[in-house]
């Protein structure tokens, strides 16, 4: 009997804040809690080419990836120490541009979550044993960029991080979640092998690796709340509506973007 699902979680900023970003900061204690939940309830916890590749070759534990995306120095010194202490493996996906500065695609919320990782920081993330992902050079919307811009944005940001960390990146992360057949093709031109989107449901085996949903984590979610969420393994009609509607939605970005604007 093989594996059934892949429950995927999908965390940002290790940290509390206010305001409209509050549910992508989840803060140190949370995140402890939830993660020592979901190993009670059985599972163990990966990078998401770990559980991957186990799942391939034949594994049929109960496995859960853990990602973070963006590389908010938050990860490094209070993400780390949670993931260690629970015993976990996680994914950090990191925005190859905005390497020791701020997260400047959220606007006038950029400093709500502190500076990014160094890229000192970054090897050590992953000299701790976390596996680093490309999430892109700059954060934009892939699916609307103009095919070199797309290639740039992709393939650069894989051979810096690789160049810098002597290290194999086999994992992308989508900027925004957006994505198309168009960007899947270059993100596996590229080199990466799997690719991770937001999708609110678990990952099955008839799934391409090149759209993994994930679920996302939030600080009122309890450790039984996220447990019940990832057993229940989501719901069909978000990831449904948003199907459907992304061509429209696609087009209304594609315009805002000739007219200098990014719509996320």
């Amino acid at each position: 009997m093989g594996w059934s699902t892949l429950p995927a979680l999908m965390y940002h900023s290790v940290s509390a804040v206010d305001g409209p970003l509050r549910d992508l900061a989840v803060p140190p204690d949370r995140l402890a809690e939830q993660l020592e939940a979901l190993t009670a309830a059985g599972y163990r916890l990966t990078g998401l080419t770990q559980a991957l590749d186990e799942l391939h070759a034949g594994s049929t534990e109960k496995l859960l990836a853990v990602t973070f995306d963006d590389g908010y120095r938050d990860f490094l010194t209070a993400g780390v120490p949670a993931l260690r202490a629970a015993g976990a493996g996680a994914t950090l996906y990191a925005s190859v541009g905005h390497l020791g500065g701020h997260a400047g695609w959220l606007g006038r919320w950029s400093a709500d979550f502190g500076p990014m990782l160094t890229w000192e920081e970054l090897a050590e993330v992953a000299a701790s044993g976390i596996e680093i992902g490309n999430h892109s050079l700059i954060h934009h919307p892939l699916d609307v960029l103009p095919p070199a811009v797309l290639r740039e944005e992709i393939h650069s940001s894989r051979e810096e991080l690789e160049q810098r960390l002597r290290l194999p990146v086999r994992s992308f992360a989508y900027p925004h979640g957006y994505h198309s057949r168009r960007v899947r093709d270059v993100v596996a031109a590229a080199g990466h092998d799997n690719a991770t989107e937001v999708g609110y449901r678990a990952h099955t085996p008839r799934e391409r690796r090149f759209a993994v949903p994930r679920f996302q984590p939030t600080p009122d979610h309890t450790g039984a709340d996220l447990v019940a969420l990832v057993e229940g393994h989501g719901s069909t009609v978000v990831p449904t509506l948003k199907r459907y509607a992304q061509p429209g939605w696609r087009m209304v970005r594609t315009l805002a973007r000739a007219a200098g604007r990014n719509l996320t």
